[in-house]
């Protein structure tokens, strides 16, 4: 583990909420719950080795509508922690036995996430040696190498002495040869870091091999028998190459992976990214209220509730702590930390099977978001929508800028129609802002002559005026 990382992992709770801070406005009861979940993991890895195993991380259940933060808190955590995440959707699975996929499959799918993860932390940690291996390979096809005096094999004494009666000096040849090769590709060394090189063309060989595009549906699952017939499949194939003739610049960017990639330990990569998954990995499963067991209209359970239940009773091995077979060895998951997520607009927390419900300690109610939080979602965070949009605008050359009342506007509005219409939270401010930005993204490539913008108060009631006031416009619009 490297400082950066030891660093992200050894943060406080105040200080992970500090960084949540900075992209998630509000919610503080969740980021609360999420940073002592984070510091929980930080604190087993350092706990006594007789007691390390029996400390169970406290999955999370987060109870909200749509667009208030759930995905976000989550999504950041997991980035604070350099750990594995995955977000999955309860509603997409199915009970074994029956076509779909199956619970499992998220630990799978988070173990390859693990995997691409460590194995790009690698190849960063190589990058310098595979530029200069890449370096290397672009000058022997500018400039092939000469051997080396000492390469040659020796000479008779017959042939040097008629060598020498001829006036001739084969070792003083192969000598020069060698200094004037080495003088010139030095001097090419020099012009290919200068990028002076870079749109002359080259030949490469590019590796064509394809993975065997098929995908196995079934009662038990290929890789649950230890089987991945699409690895297989695709080895059977060998690995060829084809020539392409491509400018240096990007000659370059393709044999720097390829060298980056030879230059790591693939089976340490392995190991490393198992490990990572069974002490850090993050699952966050949104939608869980969809598999909540409701009722029929006659108030007895049955219908989809039999599948939904299902999916529960497989889910909770998993939460609970198991062994789960993926193609690269056998992860454990008793230590991921799970978080779930819903709205539970018509299921309750309760409708879940009480096995399931045990393993969710945590609970924690989102808070609806009010004008005064879209206000400051649009003013304080690094990636706040009007921020993005000024970034857009500025590779266009154009200084966008709003005034304190236009996004006092927008606040106002969002508030309004997400209690008018459907509460969607966060998400209505990207509506609302496409549609107030709508004519300027259109017009700005063509009409040079606009110059810097200003969005005002007056310019968003505008843009907004006729879906406004049109109640039946504004439900399809906003």
């Amino acid at each position: 583990m490297n400082k950066s990382e030891e660093l992200a992992r050894s943060l406080t709770p105040r200080q992970i909420v500090e960084e949540l801070d900075q992209f998630i406005i509000g919610q503080d009861s969740a980021k609360k719950a999420v940073a002592i979940a984070l510091r929980n993991r930080w604190r087993r890895m350092h706990a006594p080795d007789d007691i390390r195993d029996e400390i169970l991380p406290n999955n999370i259940i987060l109870i909200g509508p749509t667009g208030v933060g759930k995905t976000e808190i989550a999504r950041r955590l997991a980035k604070l922690a350099k750990a594995p995440f995955i977000k999955v959707e309860a509603s997409k699975y199915t009970e074994v036995g029956y076509v779909g996929r199956d619970v499992e499959s998220m630990i799978r799918d988070l173990t390859d996430i693990a995997i691409n993860m460590v194995k790009a932390e690698m190849q960063e940690r190589v990058m310098k040696k595979a530029r200069e291996n890449v370096e290397e390979r672009i000058l022997d096809l500018l400039i092939p190498p000469v051997k080396k005096p000492s390469d040659y094999p020796a000479e008779s004494n017959s042939s040097v002495d008629s060598q020498k009666q001829i006036g001739f000096d084969a070792s003083q040849a192969k000598v020069s040869d060698y200094e004037l090769n080495q003088r010139t590709r030095d001097k090419f060394r020099e012009k290919l870091r200068k990028g002076d090189l870079d749109d002359r063309t080259v030949e490469i060989d590019v590796s064509t091999k394809k993975p065997a595009n098929m995908q196995i549906f079934g009662p038990a699952g290929m890789e649950e028998m230890g089987i991945n017939l699409q690895d297989f499949l695709g080895n059977l194939s060998p690995n060829k190459t084809k020539k392409k003739q491509v400018k240096i610049k990007e000659a370059r960017e393709i044999l720097i992976n390829e060298e980056a990639e030879k230059l790591i330990d693939h089976d340490a990569a392995v190991n490393e990214a198992l490990e990572r998954v069974q002490t850090s990995g993050i699952v966050f499963i949104d939608e869980i209220d969809k598999v909540a067991a409701g009722t029929t209209g006659d108030g007895r359970g049955g219908g989809p509730d039999v599948s939904r239940k299902g999916v529960q009773r497989d889910l909770l091995p998993i939460v609970e702590g198991s062994n789960v077979m993926t193609k690269h060895g056998m992860v454990k998951t008793d230590h991921i930390l799970f978080i779930a997520s819903g709205a539970f607009h018509v299921a309750k927390p309760s409708d879940l099977i009480p096995e399931l419900q045990g393993r969710f300690p945590i609970r924690v109610e989102m808070d609806s978001l009010t004008e005064e939080d879209f206000y400051k979602i649009l003013t304080i965070p690094q990636n706040a929508l009007t921020k993005q949009y000024q970034a857009m605008l500025a590779s266009e050359g154009i200084k966008l800028d709003f005034s304190d009342d236009a996004i006092e506007e927008i606040a106002k509005l969002a508030a309004e129609v997400n209690a008018t219409v459907e509460n969607i939270g966060a998400r209505r401010l990207q509506t609302i802002l496409s549609s107030v930005l709508e004519e300027i993204l259109y017009v700005v490539p063509d009409d040079i002559s606009i110059g810097d913008l200003k969005v005002d108060r007056d310019y968003v009631q505008k843009q907004l005026k006729d879906i406004v006031q049109n109640r039946d416009l504004s439900q399809y619009i906003l």
